[in-house]
């Protein structure tokens, strides 16, 4: 990470648990790799937001703009609600499949930062037309460039350009560069490398710059990452670890250990998608699939949601039928309004508890504790918890099972010698099978961005026939009915000569779904 001044950012609201702030993609094209990550990053983009404007409930993201930075800067997608856009955001991604991929141009540095400016006069401009009307949930931007240039090089690039640029609404600036190698899996990207000293940088803000392969996969995890609540204004979750000496404490003093911990779903919910499970179920309704401890956790703004340790349990000792809901994960906070000091103690103690209940092979059981309802006379109900570690620096939580649950289950136990033909019949057949280690869910392909995709055609007639019958652009020109930002571009910079000619596309690579070639290794497998 490039270190720099960090700017100060606004309370959180409940339902911005869920929402992300706006964002601006600049993707940088350069020849001839553009002709190699054209279609892994259109494809992502189209599975990724196939997902993101059909998950129902509060909106995770706000708003999107896409520029591409060829010999000049250009804004494809001005910014637009996300939700209940796709048929835009897909015409978008066509134009951007269209885009040159083979030839040669000489890019200007100044392109790259004159992008970013105009994306955020552009973002000023829409906050300021937007707030006549009704508040924005955001004021401030996160920026992504995109990029198969070397990252460093185009980080320079950017303090350099930006140096004189007032970005005090901009909440994120991030390089990421696309790579040929094969890099060492991690959730999303590999970490930002740090910078010698010669390399601090001269910006108001901090430019984060990491590095994704150049495959679907890799570009889709990148980009759910925007679903996450990335927020730093306050923790989430406080953990609760009972006192090593419980005779000398007080009934009325809590003299607890106390972890502060932000909360991050392992995975969407079926249930807040369309087709998948039943449309009529909201998030806030209890039928519905949506964890309890997510929703306590995001109601909580002046107290914190607890979950306070009662008892330890072997880890063979929980049967998975007991077992609820979907799993959420704990991570030390990372919320800016604590010290240093707090939060490097924080950290190192939850470490420890990672490493300790590895050791010992133990699992933790936890009860939560129900936030006060103002002057209810009924005691709300309370969630039991198992906490599980993991060799990466995270707890997983899962909902478990408690006596007003539990539905009578009878189980006789196995017979001890089944008959010989019929062993030897299954035998056979699981013998047939092939043993693989582990379940990797990336090579589990359900075909649901397709489904997702098809709910937004409606049957009658053509959404955009001028986006489906233009062909290719010709030499040079651009399309005549590209979407145009709302806001006057900045003014360019002067080119010696002219550039040359852009010729068509005569062929696109290949679609292929590049799957990695190894079963990558999970922290929470089965």
């Amino acid at each position: 990470m490039y270190h720099g001044r960090s700017t100060g950012k606004g309370p959180t609201t409940p339902t911005q648990i869920y929402q992300q702030p706006p964002r601006l993609l600049i993707v940088q094209i350069t020849l001839p790799s553009w002709a190699d990550t054209c279609s892994n990053l259109c494809e992502a983009l189209q599975n990724f937001f196939s997902l993101a404007c059909s998950l129902m409930g509060p909106s995770r993201m706000s708003l999107f703009s896409l520029y591409v930075v060829q010999n000049q800067h250009e804004c494809i997608l001005p910014f637009v609600q996300v939700k209940g856009n796709f048929v835009r955001l897909k015409a978008c991604i066509s134009e951007l499949r269209m885009l040159q991929r083979e030839g040669c141009f000489r890019p200007h540095s100044s392109s790259l930062h004159l992008a970013v400016q105009d994306g955020l006069q552009q973002f000023k401009q829409y906050s300021r037309h937007v707030t006549t009307g009704a508040s924005l949930s955001f004021t401030s931007l996160e920026i992504t460039v995109l990029t198969s240039q070397p990252g460093k090089k185009v980080v320079k690039q950017l303090e350099e350009g930006l140096k004189d640029t007032d970005l005090v609404r901009v909440r994120r600036l991030q390089v990421v560069e696309i790579t040929k190698g094969d890099l060492e899996y991690m959730d999303s990207v590999s970490p930002a490398e740090e910078p010698s000293s010669d390399e601090s940088s001269i910006l108001a803000t901090d430019i984060d710059l990491q590095t994704i392969d150049n495959d679907v996969v890799s570009m889709e995890i990148f980009f759910k990452a925007w679903l996450h609540n990335s927020g730093t204004d306050q923790e989430h979750i406080h953990l609760l670890l009972p006192s090593r000496c419980f005779s000398n404490i007080s009934k009325a003093r809590d003299d607890s250990m106390c972890l502060k911990c932000d909360l991050q779903e392992r995975l969407l919910s079926p249930s807040l998608l369309p087709g998948t499970a039943d449309g009529s179920l909201r998030m806030d309704d209890p039928k519905g699939d949506f964890s309890t401890l997510y929703q306590m956790a995001s109601q909580s703004s002046a107290s914190r949601y607890k979950l306070r340790v009662i008892k330890a349990l072997n880890s063979s000792g929980i049967c998975e039928s007991l077992i609820y809901g979907l799993p959420f994960i704990l991570r030390p906070t990372s919320c800016w309004q604590l010290d240093w000091d707090e939060l490097e103690t924080n950290q190192q103690h939850f470490h420890a508890l990672c490493h300790s209940l590895l050791k010992r092979e133990w699992l933790l059981l936890a009860k939560g504790e129900p936030l006060s309802g103002g002057h209810s006379l009924r005691q709300p109900a309370s969630t039991f918890y198992v906490i599980v570690p993991s060799r990466s620096p995270t707890l997983l939580v899962k909902a478990v099972a408690t006596r007003e649950l539990m539905l009578p289950s009878p189980f006789p136990l196995l017979p001890e010698d089944p008959p010989d033909d019929s062993l030897k019949i299954v035998e056979s057949l699981l013998d047939s099978l092939e043993l693989e280690p582990s379940y990797n869910p990336l090579q589990a392909w359900s075909h649901l961005y397709s489904h997702l995709s098809s709910t937004f055609i409606k049957p009658q007639g053509r959404l955009h026939p001028s986006w489906e019958s233009q062909a290719l652009r010709k030499a040079g020109q651009l399309q005549t009915n590209r979407v145009r930002a709302t806001v006057a571009p900045l003014p360019m910079t002067p080119t010696p000569g002219r550039a040359p000619q852009m010729p068509a596309a005569s062929k696109s690579s290949s679609e292929a779904f590049f799957w990695p070639s190894e079963w990558e290794e999970y922290s929470w497998g089965p």
